[in-house]
């Protein structure tokens, strides 16, 4: 895979189905229907299942936090999930914030 077969969109347009559908679906129907076996993929490799194991994330801790109303009402408009939505923004955020403080301290 390069840069070129990446396509950029926010999660919302992922969820809505935004950007072109690219799988030529008739193509793969006919093909399936003839018994033709699809190409495999380089970049695929095996999966061995007996070296798979379950791990379970840990559980998250409720906590009470209070929120300007209108960042909650922009979380909740989105429907249900907005907890964990606000949970992955907030993820974003600690994550870029570790990044610019490991490349300040290999900058030093």
């Amino acid at each position: 895979m390069n840069d070129k077969n990446i396509e950029s969109m926010s999660l919302s347009e992922a969820i809505l189905g935004k950007g072109e559908d690219r799988t030529d679906w008739d193509r793969l129907r006919r093909e399936e229907a003839a018994g033709i076996e699809p190409e495999a993929d380089p970049d695929e490799g095996e999966f061995d299942e007996s070296t798979a194991r379950v791990v379970m994330p840990p559980r998250k801790q409720a906590i009470s936090v209070r929120l300007d109303p209108d960042i909650l009402e922009f979380f909740k408009a989105d429907g249900p999930g907005y907890q964990t939505r606000m949970n992955a923004a907030l993820r974003l955020y600690m994550d870029d914030c570790r990044k610019r403080a490991r490349a300040q301290e290999t900058a030093s």
